[in-house]
């Protein structure tokens, strides 16, 4: 008999307790992760019956990508949701005993099985925990529960608990790497921009912004952190989460070989932590980029693209091209000269915004140009930065 059966058609009892607030009483709880996806439903906000000017529904409609994305996390040795989970319950379907702090809940009539818990915040951890390989049941979350909340009331919760929330700046998410024990891409990543930020001689000497905002002090910072470890990680990994939950369990990645190589350049590097070749091929290049044009990269004011997000990334782009056209050996870095000697023949000289507009289709547009006037005939397969 599963978890799930024990429930079925009977009354639920679990240890609440009791929390008031000004907009009124409601219950925290845990509550393991089979019962939690059983109960609860969305009530996705949209066109009622075709009629364009009525909508129903408080919520948003469930992002598939970010879906798979905790699918994915969820799985991971150190998963965690520490934030609780919003539900509305009718008071029909709850019973809360003051003397014991519990809390019953069963289904009625009119609210059956799967519909007792409308979730007001948390839809994606649940529909993750969906895909959860585990045992539901030993996972457990913790939950704020809110009774007999007519429409009104479920709104506002929904609509305060995400306009107060700030999302927190990518950059720090990557900076915070630096503390973890364990190998991963993201800390990887971090720690070379972190170094190609800190020696004098780099190409991206106090250029990177730690924290994605300017460091007092400073004014040539013109890329954030966030935005160089994206780029940097698309050559390391195609799935950094997996890679750093096969790191946590003590594992090793696998390694690429031939056209996965090419696309991969540096997880071949990773993996046998070679992390100062990698190093080392990012500063030559970006080292033969400045002796280029030293001008436009060294340049800090505005209307100049090259050493901002669009210049920066149609670089990164164009990075793997040149690195499989000069590279010799795969654990020897191509020197200066051998990115250099390839980009003099790339005769661009206007970086100016109005030339490459802002965007992806500017940052294409460099690309493609500094592809074509390279004589690399044709890119190695094509990617997404982000």
């Amino acid at each position: 008999m599963s978890n799930l059966d024990l429930y079925k058609d009977k009354e639920i009892t679990f240890p609440c307790i009791e929390v008031k607030q000004p907009i009124g009483t409601f219950y925290l709880a845990s509550m393991p992760a089979d019962f939690l996806t059983e109960i609860t439903y969305m009530d996705i906000r949209d066109i009622a019956d075709n009629q364009l000017d009525k909508y129903l529904g408080i919520q948003r409609k469930v992002d598939n990508s970010r879906k798979k994305e905790l699918e994915q996390y969820v799985n991971t040795v150190d998963a965690c949701f520490p934030s609780g989970i919003i539900l509305s319950i009718p008071e029909e379907c709850a019973y809360y005993d003051q003397q014991k702090h519990e809390m019953r809940l069963r289904a009625t009539d009119e609210n059956h099985y799967d519909e007792i818990a409308k979730v007001l915040d948390g839809q994606h951890r649940i529909v993750g925990l969906r895909g959860y390989k585990g045992d539901k049941h030993s996972f457990e979350l913790n939950v704020s529960i809110f009774i007999g909340a007519d429409i009104e009331e479920q709104a506002y919760i929904f609509s305060t608990v995400n306009l107060a929330q700030t999302k927190v700046n990518k950059s720090l998410v990557y900076d915070l790497y630096d503390l973890a024990t364990s190998r991963s891409p993201q800390k990887l990543c971090h720690n070379i921009a972190v170094a190609l930020n800190s020696i004098p001689e780099s190409p991206f000497f106090h250029k990177i912004k730690r924290l994605g905002c300017a460091t007092p002090g400073r004014d040539n910072e013109t890329i954030t952190q966030a935005t160089f470890v994206k780029a940097l990680m698309a050559y390391v990994s195609k799935d950094p989460t997996g890679d750093r939950d096969i790191y946590k369990r003590k594992a090793i990645p696998k390694e690429v070989v031939d056209k996965e190589r090419d696309k991969l350049i540096f997880r071949n590097m990773m993996i046998r932590e070679q992390d100062m070749l990698i190093t080392d091929v990012v500063f030559n290049y970006f080292t033969a980029v400045q002796k280029r044009w030293p001008e436009d990269w060294n340049f800090v004011g505005q209307g100049n693209i090259l050493n901002k997000t669009n210049g920066f990334r149609a670089l990164m782009r164009f990075l793997r091209d040149a690195y499989l056209c000069v590279v010799k050996a795969y654990d020897k870095a191509p020197s200066v000269d051998d990115f250099h000697n390839l980009l003099t023949k790339i005769n661009i000289t206007d970086f100016s915004i109005d030339n490459y507009t802002a965007g992806s289709s500017g940052e294409g547009k460099l690309y493609r140009e500094l592809l074509e006037q390279s004589g690399i005939s044709k890119a190695t397969d094509t990617f997404d930065l982000e």
